[in-house]
């Protein structure tokens, strides 16, 4: 069958069943192909359903042509709700993602001079994040409302941070990192190591079992450790709860910057 015999919008339809890779994809095979997978109505398929409400909550106002162009503006993330979240779309596949920055987040006594302080980094998406100056409870908390994610999806929070050369009071006793939702939990304990950026001890509650994991580095210049997974599934289970909690042993920590919690679809 000759595909440009096909009814006008036809062959738009179809390609708005794929994927926006597929249709990147498809757009190369000729001019037909490229016509039709750059189309309003390919990409409007593509979109967020409530793409105008995130919009709306923008700091700054995107400007696009097209429905493609906008798709890849939100690929780069923007900054929304008083530029205290982050939002933006896996490039692939078009998944919400999220990360709420330390302002949106729960830190006990966050607002304490004595114990942490606020400051800005030219490496942070955010205009302030929170650094450690001494505590000895270290405690860490973020939600956000499972309908804001995309349905029928497996996420994982990430904890963003970094470590100041001078940190000190982790590597002694585990942190305790978990995600819950519904009656779901993830998590496991861990061993901070900020100056090999490693993490030891790791205990998976899931498995009972130990491993090591690393500290990953991003190309945004933080680091990030795993917190938990879940599956939202029609996003009507409530809120999603993570934390970060080092309480055991009392002893007094410095050192550690917090960037924010990452919620972002299971690569």
């Amino acid at each position: 069958m000759d595909l440009c015999s096909l009814p006008e919008g036809c062959m738009s339809h179809i390609i708005s069943f794929t994927s926006p890779k597929d249709a990147c994809r498809s757009s190369a095979i000729s001019y037909i192909f490229q016509w039709e997978s750059d189309s309003d109505a390919v990409w409007d398929k593509f979109l967020p359903s409530d793409y105008s409400e995130i919009l709306s909550r923008s700091v700054s106002p995107v400007e696009f042509s097209s429905k493609k162009e906008l798709y890849f503006r939100l690929c780069d993330s923007i900054l929304i709700d008083d530029g205290k979240i982050s939002f933006c779309l896996e490039r692939s596949s078009g998944k919400k993602c999220y990360m709420l920055s330390s302002r949106e987040l729960c830190i006990i006594w966050v607002d304490t001079p004595m114990y942490w302080q606020w400051i800005s980094l030219p490496e942070s998406r955010f205009s302030e994040v929170a650094e450690l100056l001494d505590v000895c409870w270290l405690e860490i908390k973020g939600k956000i409302d499972a309908r804001m994610l995309s349905r029928k999806t497996n996420y994982v929070a990430y904890a963003v941070l970094k470590f100041q050369p001078h940190t000190y009071g982790f590597d002694r006793w585990p942190a305790s990192l978990s995600v819950k939702l519904g009656g779901e939990e993830s998590g496991h304990t861990v061993i901070l190591k900020p100056n090999t950026n490693r993490l030891s001890s790791t205990q998976t509650e899931s498995s009972g079992g130990y491993g090591a994991e690393v500290l990953r580095a991003r190309n945004d210049g933080w680091m990030e450790i795993e917190m938990g997974e879940f599956f939202n599934d029609e996003g009507d289970e409530g809120e999603v709860e993570m934390s970060l909690m080092h309480l055991q042993g009392g002893q007094w920590k410095k050192g550690l910057i917090v960037e924010g919690i990452e919620i972002r679809p299971r690569a």
